[in-house]
């Protein structure tokens, strides 16, 4: 990871999280938004808690838990994860695939991957909702189909025009980026962006072509690093390396009332 100084710009990067934990066949990195920021009192940034890197081997299941008082997207680029819960749902999320669990005053789930599935590599994000004891839910179905080079938007603040929504100021976009290929972020009045490199290197802000000379260089980032957009002006584009990239993007309200309860991400 690459970066001028931070003075200079709106950009705050992070290098790979060391939070790691190892359970064998399971194993989670998390991320936390809020820590990119100097002196930021916070690991989230607003209802953006955390966003958690989860492996699963084939032939592993993760025992029925509950989780309470916040939203939890299952986002799977490959491979397949295989949910089950209390209120008889069976489903089965893949590339095409969605899952949000609005966990509210309660929501037991199982997760799993059977011997002959691949192993698998997700993310699984954790916002905040704005009031505690909601009702609990779970949205499931197909995402639209991705477009080369442009962001998709994967899911959306309850109340919005989109199949997939959580209870706070959050809107989630993907992209699969050719090599060379670059991406304006999405702008959103009065969001600040979470921008979070899942496969390849990219570059963000500054100027594709030249690598960007002061004072609007921008940042460099690899594969599972980070960088927080604080707004202002117009919005960086993210460009991708020599292999290409699929890099997933937050666009925040950094105000947006939020509780701290729930059973991971708080």
């Amino acid at each position: 990871m690459e970066s001028t100084t931070a003075a200079d710009r709106d950009l705050f990067p992070a290098p790979r999280s060391e939070v790691f934990q190892n359970q064998g066949k399971f194993r989670t990195r998390f991320n936390f938004p809020g820590r990119n920021l100097p002196d930021h009192d916070d690991h989230g940034y607003g209802p953006l808690s955390t966003v958690v890197e989860s492996f699963m081997d084939p032939g592993t299941l993760i025992r029925m838990h509950q989780h309470r008082d916040e939203e939890i997207v299952s986002w799977v680029p490959a491979g397949v994860m295989r949910h089950d819960d209390r209120e008889g749902n069976e489903l089965v999320t893949d590339s095409e695939h969605l899952l949000v669990m609005n966990a509210g005053s309660g929501f037991w789930h199982a997760e799993e991957t059977l011997a002959d599935d691949p192993p698998l590599r997700m993310l699984q994000i954790f916002v905040r909702p704005q009031e505690l004891g909601l009702e609990p839910g779970i949205q499931h179905g197909p995402l639209p189909d991705p477009e080369p080079n442009e962001w998709r938007r994967v899911f959306a603040p309850a109340g919005s025009d989109h199949p997939f929504t959580v209870r706070n100021a959050v809107d989630c976009f993907d992209v699969r980026l050719d090599a060379d290929a670059g991406a304006t972020l999405p702008e959103i009045e009065g969001r600040d962006a979470y921008v979070y490199v899942f496969e390849g290197s990219v570059g963000v802000g500054g100027d594709p072509a030249t690598g960007g000379d002061e004072p609007t260089d921008g940042v460099t980032l690899d594969e599972t690093e980070s960088v927080v957009w604080t707004g202002g002006g117009d919005p960086p584009t993210v460009t991708a390396g020599e292999e290409g990239a699929t890099v997933v993007a937050f666009l925040i309200d950094p105000d947006a009332p939020v509780t701290r309860q729930g059973t991971i991400g708080r």
